[in-house]
C-alpha cells in the first residue's frame, strides 16, 4: 500500500521523538498500520544541526506543510495558540488530517475546530494533548464508549506533582521543592501554567468535552493552584489520613457538570493518592465499567510521541474516529458557589479555652457537620507575644456557598489570628 506521507511542523523535543519512533518501529508499526508511515517534511523556524532528517524536506516556514502536495496528514508540534491554530485550520481546510498534542489549542478552540474537521470530512486526533504517555483520549471515546461517564479525577500535571511529593515525602517548603523541579527540568522558569492549574484545566476541558459530549468551556474551569499549600498542611493531611494532590476534576451532577482544578485532600488509600512525582494518572466513573484507572508518563519526548504515533497510526489504518460537533446536551457548568464538598480548615486561633467551641458553633449553625477535628493541647506558635494553635477540622459535605458564609463568620472572630487556611476533600467514591 502506499505510505502515509508526514508533514512534521516542529522540530522540539517531541517532535524528535516523532522521528525517532517512526524510525526505530518502523516495521512494527506499519505491521499495525497496514502501511508503512513515513515524513516526507519537516519545517521548523530553526534547523536543527543535531537532527539527521535525511533527505526529509526541510523549511523554516512551517505555513508551507499544510498545503505541500507530498503530505498527507500534518502534525502540529510547535506549541503555542496562534500559529499552531492556524497551521491546523489550514491543514483542515485543505482536506488533511490533523494530529497535535497542543492541549491550549484544543482546549480554547476545539469548537471551531471540529466544525472544519467535520465539514471537510477529515479527523483531527490529539491523544498527545492529555497526559502525554497514557491513551487516556481512547479510553473514554473508545473503550468506554457503552459508559454514560459520571466522574473524571486526574492528576495531570506532572510539575504540580513532583512539587506535592518533594512535600510530602521529603518535607520541603513549597519554594525549596519548585526549585528543584526547575532545576531538574520538571518547571518552566516562569512555572504559572503549571503551579496555578492552569495547564490542567486545559486537559480537564478536553476531556470533559469528550465525556460528556459538550463543548470546549475552558472559561468556566475553576481554577486555583497550589502556592499556597504549606507542609503544616501536609503533615495535618497525612496524620488525618489523607494526601494533598492537585487534582483535575469533571463531575455531571443534577445541576450540570463540575470543572475544577484545585489541591484535594484524597485518601491515602486511594491509588491516585500514591501517584509520585512527574508521574499522572485518571481516574474515571463510568456507569457500566465503575472505576478505571489510567498512569503513567505524563510529559516526556518519547511518552508524548509514542500518543503522536499512535493518532498517526489510526489515521494510516482509516480509524481515526471523524469528530462530532458537541451539542452539550443542555449540560450547564455548575458555577463553583453551587459546589458541593468536603473541607479541611486550619484555623490559627488563639490559645484560649472555649474558641475551639465557638468555631464548631458557628459551623453547626450554618448546618455544618464535623467529621473531624484536632487540636494541639499547648501552644505551638507565638505572633506579636500571643501564643496560638492551630485548629484543624474536616467537615462533612457542604455547598461552597454555605461554607464560605460560615468561614467569613469564623474568621471574623477576635480569637482567630490569621487567615484560615481551606483545602476542598474528595473520597472519590461517589456516583
Amino acid at each position: 500500500m502506499e505510505p502515509l506521507r508526514v508533514g512534521l511542523c516542529g522540530l522540539g523535543t517531541v517532535a524528535q521523538g516523532v522521528l525517532r519512533i517512526l524510525s526505530d518501529n518502523a516495521a512494527e508499526i506499519e505491521r499495525r498500520a497496514g502501511r508503512p508511515i513515513v515524513v516526507t517534511q519537516v519545517a521548523s523556524r530553526r534547523m536543527r544541526p543535531e537532527v539527521d532528517l535525511g533527505d526529509i524536506g526541510f523549511s523554516t516556514d512551517v505555513r508551507t506543510i499544510p498545503g505541500h502536495p507530498d503530505v498527507d496528514v500534518v502534525v502540529e508540534l510547535i506549541g503555542g495558540e496562534d500559529t499552531a491554530l492556524e497551521l491546523q485550520q489550514a491543514a483542515l481546510e485543505a482536506g488533511k488530517a490533523v494530529v497535535t498534542a497542543n492541549k491550549a489549542v484544543i482546549a480554547l478552540h476545539g469548537d471551531e475546530l471540529f466544525e472544519a474537521a467535520e465539514r471537510q470530512g477529515v479527523p483531527i486526533c490529539f491523544e498527545a494533548a492529555v497526559a502525554g504517555g497514557i491513551p487516556i483520549i481512547s479510553a473514554i471515546t473508545r473503550g468506554l464508549a457503552a459508559n454514560e461517564v459520571q466522574w473524571i479525577a486526574g492528576i495531570i500535571n506532572g510539575t504540580s506533582n513532583y512539587i506535592l511529593t518533594a512535600m510530602t515525602e521529603g518535607g520541603e517548603a513549597f519554594d525549596e521543592a519548585l526549585a528543584e523541579a526547575q532545576r531538574l527540568g520538571y518547571a518552566e522558569a516562569d512555572p504559572t501554567f503549571d503551579i496555578e492549574g492552569i495547564d490542567a484545566a486545559h486537559k480537564l476541558t478536553i476531556l470533559a468535552a469528550l465525556a460528556f459530549g459538550m463543548d470546549f468551556r475552558f472559561s468556566e474551569v475553576y481554577t486555583e493552584g497550589i502556592g499556597r499549600i504549606s507542609v503544616e498542611d501536609v503533615e495535618y493531611a497525612r496524620r488525618l489520613g489523607y494526601r494533598i494532590k492537585h487534582l483535575g476534576l469533571a463531575r455531571r451532577t443534577d445541576a450540570g457538570v463540575e470543572l475544577r482544578v484545585h489541591p484535594t485532600l484524597v485518601p491515602d488509600y486511594r491509588l491516585l493518592a500514591n501517584v509520585q512525582g512527574v508521574m499522572n494518572a485518571i481516574l474515571v466513573h463510568g456507569n457500566a465499567a465503575g472505576d478505571t484507572l489510567y498512569y503513567g508518563a505524563g510529559a516526556g519526548e518519547l511518552p508524548t510521541a509514542s500518543a503522536v504515533v499512535a493518532d498517526l497510526v489510526e489515521v494510516a489504518r482509516g480509524k481515526a474516529l471523524l469528530p462530532r460537533r458537541q451539542d452539550g446536551d443542555g449540560l450547564e457548568v455548575v458555577p463553583i458557589i453551587e459546589s458541593e464538598s468536603a473541607y479541611y480548615l486550619r484555623i490559627p486561633a488563639l490559645d484560649r479555652p472555649g474558641v475551639f467551641a465557638r468555631v464548631a458553633t458557628i459551623l453547626a449553625e450554618h448546618n455544618i457537620s464535623i467529621e473531624s477535628a484536632e487540636q494541639r493541647a499547648q501552644a505551638i506558635h507565638t505572633d506579636r507575644d500571643q501564643a496560638w494553635v492551630p485548629i484543624v477540622i474536616v467537615t462533612q459535605r457542604v455547598p461552597e456557598r454555605i461554607m464560605n458564609d460560615a468561614l467569613a463568620t469564623v474568621q471574623a472572630l477576635s480569637e482567630v489570628v490569621g487567615e484560615i487556611t481551606r483545602i476542598r476533600v474528595d473520597d472519590l467514591d461517589d456516583a
